[in-house]
């Protein structure tokens, strides 16, 4: 008889548990899930993958308008919230079905509750039941942090976002990281009065300083509000049930809606970890080493659970990592050197590698190229909105430290570049490469 139940025991079903799970389970080994909620984790239940295609809904406010320039005699269009509300929310229960059957297909047995961990190799489901695994992860991502002023309650959080019953007239969104600027960007492309309210003077500041001042200033130009160095005190729900948001320092915003957009916290709360002996930091993240595994070790943990960088590509390549690891019989560990990323905002940001100004606190001289242009459909468009790219070099070596872009289809451009920076390649070899005309990308090979 085994001496547990299964090989592996996975506690959350996102996408770095999936993937952990699925990979596991092709090398031989015998794999279990629970997962609360539904499986598909954030980014595909609520989070990016929904978020994504709001994004798409919204650029069609300012898509129509340009067609006109183009000779499309479209007339003023009306926008349905309830219908990209009910399609996408469709879509997330297609990708939901398809990640329940690859699961299933790789025979992964899969609990639909809430799991604990009641020993280095036992967990204890719900319903009362006990399980054994000679390994468990620990997958469970993260959430919506909320500050803990009187009348937070009255808020919503990027959760709820997507199940809203209409488009706020008025919404104050706290923050002024990627969730924030995403959501600030989509809210104000469907009509709402957008005022974002952020408790720091910057918007995106790991980002640098050129591409984020640049989307600063076309919010603004959009008709977005930004209010700095606000901190919350307060919010009233009025009799009519508006809301009056107060942060110190400014006047009373009155709002029909606002969204908590300050920060995600690891979901390690509740699961019996610390009194196993699983050592957690401050900001609730498990700690684990290279390998992924925690100070228990029998106990392992990836994704946005341990903080490390929140993004689901991360989760995911740390999952699949630790599967060849633990059974594939191929160790692997993650690279966390050039992680590109990216802001889905209007106009979307794309960056890989250092700022200039990392660049200059590690090396001393930089060289910065950039190219600030006016994409043409925006040209033609009549539309004043410039895209702005940015090379961030070593002064001696001429390699390439980092890019950073805003303008349309910057993620899409970016991919592909970041292969370079990751190779370490140098701003010759940039330049040796024939322009791919007419492009927006011709320019990170034409940078002056």
């Amino acid at each position: 008889m085994p001496d547990h139940d299964y090989d592996l025991f996975v506690i959350g079903g996102g996408s770095g548990g999936v993937r952990a799970a699925r990979i596991s389970a092709a090398h031989g080994a015998k794999v279990a899930m629970a997962e609360e909620y539904r499986v598909g984790g954030t980014c595909v239940i609520r989070g990016c993958v929904p978020k994504k295609l709001l994004i798409y809904g919204a650029h069609f406010a300012e898509d129509l308008k340009d067609a006109k320039r183009f000779g499309w005699q479209v007339p003023d269009c009306d926008f349905d919230w309830k219908t990209l509300r009910d399609n996408v929310l469709a879509d997330v229960d297609r990708l939901e079905g398809l990640y329940q059957n690859t699961l299933d297909s790789h025979g992964v047995e899969t609990f639909h509750q809430r799991a604990v961990v009641t020993g280095p190799n036992e967990i204890e489901l719900a319903d009362g039941t006990r399980k054994t695994a000679r390994i468990i992860l620990i997958a469970t991502g993260a959430r919506p942090a909320v500050p803990s002023c009187p009348g937070h309650e009255h808020g919503i959080t990027s959760n709820e976002a997507f199940h809203l019953d209409n488009v706020p007239k008025r919404i104050v969104i706290a923050g002024g990281g990627y969730i924030a600027n995403e959501f600030a960007g989509i809210f104000n492309e469907f009509g709402a009065k957008v005022t974002l309210v952020n408790r720091g003077g910057d918007i995106l500041r790991h980002y640098d300083a050129s591409v984020r001042d640049r989307l600063l200033q076309i919010s603004v130009k959009k008709g977005i509000d930004f209010r700095f160095n606000a901190i919350f005190e307060k919010v009233e729900k009025r009799e009519d049930g508006t809301l009056l948001v107060h942060a110190k320092g400014q006047d009373p915003i009155e709002t029909d809606c606002l969204m908590f957009a300050t920060g995600r916290r690891p979901n390690s709360e509740g699961l019996g970890l610390e009194a196993l002996g699983v050592a957690i930091d401050e900001m609730g993240a498990i700690k684990v080493d290279e390998d992924s595994r925690s100070t228990v070790p029998s106990i392992f943990a990836v994704g946005d659970v341990t903080n490390r960088i929140q993004l689901t590509p991360v989760a995911i390549r740390e999952g699949h990592a630790f599967a060849d690891t633990q059974f594939g019989n191929n160790p692997r560990r993650i690279d966390y050197h050039c992680v590109p990323s990216a802001v889905f905002s209007h106009p979307p940001i794309a960056a890989v590698g250092l700022t200039e100004a990392e660049a200059k606190n590690r090396y001393g001289t930089v060289k910065v190229y950039s190219s600030d242009f006016r994409p043409m459909k925006n040209v033609l468009a009549n539309r004043d909105e410039r895209a702005l790219y940015k090379m961030v070099c070593d002064a001696s070596t001429d390699k390439v430290l980092g890019l950073h872009m805003i303008g349309p289809d910057a993620p899409e451009i970016l991919q592909a570049a970041a292969v370079a920076v990751k190779a370490g390649l140098t701003k010759q070899q940039f330049d040796d490469v024939v322009a791919l005309h007419p492009t927006m990308a011709e320019e990170l090979v034409l940078l002056k």
